[in-house]
């Protein structure tokens, strides 16, 4: 039996957020972070009161493993990490573009979920794209999905479509926190103090967000409840429809990002 459920190596900003979720969804004491940065490591245990170690004994003992590195520097962690890793080991990826054969090829035929978390993962509101390849048992979904329950939603996708889900749900906050910042800018125009301004606007697009979440009618009914004939709010969604063209902006930026996804994995 495996000594810790959940080993982490690498803690970065979304190592990190994940590495506290899993503290959250299981006992912290079988969870165990490593990172070239032992400082760092050892800070994320004692915030979260899990283990630290390093890569070789997270990797010999960790039903789960999160690879959190960068896609540039696959080969060479995978070099130093494929003897180490132990028989029936779940690797458990978050390297945007890679794909799962491509792991399967520099690590060795094994257990291999591929992930594409978002940063609200770190507030438990999070939006998590994974896949898995053929040696995954349902087991190891069931235990996968109920590690990560505290943060946010998960959803199992064909590979094929994962890069085009990050494109949205993974580069999707820093445009929203764009447009808050846009939308905020707007009512300090309008009279408004920042910090008021700030808040509104914030508090405004989470809220429309859960609405979007919770409410059965679809973004096109939401939108038409709030905007009254000859008002206020239509005359504004006028101006981002046709002056500002804001549809087919956010359309190419999502397509943008689909495209550097692709670029990162090759």
């Amino acid at each position: 039996m495996k000594r810790y459920q959940v080993g982490f190596i690498g803690a970065g900003n979304m190592g990190g957020a994940l590495a506290a979720a899993a503290c959250k969804s299981i006992e912290p004491a079988q969870v165990i972070v490593a990172d070239r940065d032992a400082d760092k490591a050892a800070t994320l245990a004692t915030v979260n009161g899990c283990a630290v170690g390093d890569n070789e004994v997270v990797c010999q003992n960790s039903r789960f493993v999160f690879l959190g590195v960068k896609p540039q520097m696959l080969s060479a962690v995978a070099a130093e990490l494929k003897p180490l890793l132990a028989e029936g080991t779940v690797v458990v990826s978050m390297l945007a573009g890679v794909t799962t054969e491509r792991l399967a090829n520099e690590l060795g035929e094994r257990p291999i979920i591929r992930i594409m978390p978002n940063t609200p993962v770190s507030i438990g509101e999070g939006m998590i794209l994974y896949t898995a390849n053929a040696a995954v048992s349902e087991a190891d979904k069931a235990a996968f999905v109920q590690l990560l329950s505290a943060a946010g939603q998960l959803d199992e996708i064909p590979e094929a479509l994962i890069d085009a889900g990050c494109a949205v749900s993974g580069c999707g906050p820093a445009f929203v926190y764009l447009f808050v910042e846009a939308l905020a800018d707007a009512g300090v125009a309008c009279g408004l103090s920042r910090e008021t301004a700030l808040q509104y606007a914030a508090q405004t697009v989470a809220g429309a967000g859960r609405m979007a979440v919770v409410d059965d009618r679809d973004p096109v009914a939401l939108r038409e409840a709030v905007c009254s004939p000859g008002g206020s709010t239509i005359e504004g969604v006028r101006v981002l429809e046709h002056d500002a063209a804001l549809r087919g902006l956010v359309s190419d930026a999502v397509k943008a990002s689909f495209e550097r996804t692709k670029e990162l994995g090759k």
